[in-house]
C-alpha cells in the first residue's frame, strides 16, 4: 500500500477520530477544539490530539480565529481542500483527471459533450455502488431516508453538502467545496457542466426524472455552489 494511504488508513482507523472527521466534514462552519470536545464528550486535550492527527495527514486544515473577539485566539478546524484517495496516489489522480479533461476538451464541442456524459455516468454509477454497499428499499424509502443516503454518498466524495426540502416539493442542494476546484479554474464552464451532470446522475438514481438548476457558483464568487433540484412524478 502506498505510504500516504497507510497514513490515512491509520488516522481513520480509530472510531472516535473517524467520527470527528465526519463531524468536521459535515459542519457548515469551521469548528473549535471545544466544540469537538462537547460533541463527543471528551476532554479538550483529547479532542486536540485527534484533530492534530487528522491535520497531520492533510484531511483537515486549521488556522487561528482572527475575529477580534478578544482573549486567546481559538484554533479553527475545517475540511482540507486537498482531494484524498485511498486507492490511487492523490497527485496521480489529479494529474490523470487533468489530462483526461484536457484531452476531451481539445476535441471541441464533441469533447465537451462526451465530458458531460462521462460526469452523468459517473454520478449514476456512484449512486448504484452506494446502494449496493448500504442497501435501501427504493420502493418504500421515505424522502428523509433517500436524502440521508445521498448526503452520505456526497460526503464520501470529499464534499461538504447541505440538502433541504422546500415547500413546493423541490430540494435545495448546496456544496461548500469542489472536488474539481483546481481543474475548474482552467476550464470553468466545461468542468462545471460535467460536475452538474455528475450531481444530476446521483439525484436521478434516487428520484427518477429531475431537473438540476444551478443558482449560485463558487467560481462566480459565491460562498457555495447552490442548486434547486426539481422532482417530477415517476
Amino acid at each position: 500500500m502506498d505510504c500516504d494511504a497507510q497514513k490515512l488508513t491509520s488516522a481513520l482507523a480509530d472510531s472516535t477520530r473517524f467520527s470527528i472527521y465526519q463531524f468536521v466534514s459535515n459542519s457548515k462552519e469551521p469548528v473549535t477544539v471545544q466544540a469537538v470536545a462537547e460533541q463527543f464528550s471528551i476532554h479538550p486535550n483529547v479532542a486536540r490530539l485527534h484533530l492534530t492527527k487528522l491535520e497531520d495527514v492533510h484531511l483537515l486544515t486549521s488556522y487561528s480565529d482572527k475575529s477580534g473577539k478578544g482573549g486567546r485566539p481559538s484554533r479553527l478546524y475545517a475540511l482540507s481542500d486537498q482531494v484524498v484517495s485511498l486507492q490511487f496516489p492523490p497527485r496521480d489522480y489529479r494529474l490523470l483527471a487533468d489530462i483526461a479533461i484536457e484531452s476531451l476538451l481539445s476535441l471541441g464541442e464533441a469533447g465537451e459533450v462526451a465530458l458531460v456524459k462521462m460526469g452523468h455516468r459517473m454520478g449514476t454509477e456512484m449512486a448504484k455502488r452506494a446502494m449496493a454497499e448500504v442497501p435501501i428499499d427504493m420502493e418504500n424509502a421515505t424522502l428523509e431516508e433517500k436524502l440521508s443516503h445521498i448526503h452520505r454518498l456526497v460526503v464520501a466524495q470529499g464534499l461538504k453538502p447541505e440538502i433541504e426540502p422546500l415547500p413546493d416539493g423541490s430540494l435545495r442542494f448546496r456544496v461548500y467545496n469542489c472536488t474539481f476546484s483546481e481543474t475548474a479554474k482552467r476550464f470553468p464552464s466545461s468542468v462545471c457542466k460535467m460536475h452538474n451532470a455528475l450531481l444530476a446522475g446521483i439525484f436521478e438514481t434516487y428520484f427518477g426524472h429531475i431537473e438540476l438548476q444551478e443558482d449560485e457558483s463558487m467560481l462566480k464568487g459565491c460562498r457555495s455552489c447552490t442548486y434547486t433540484v426539481v422532482r417530477f412524478p415517476r
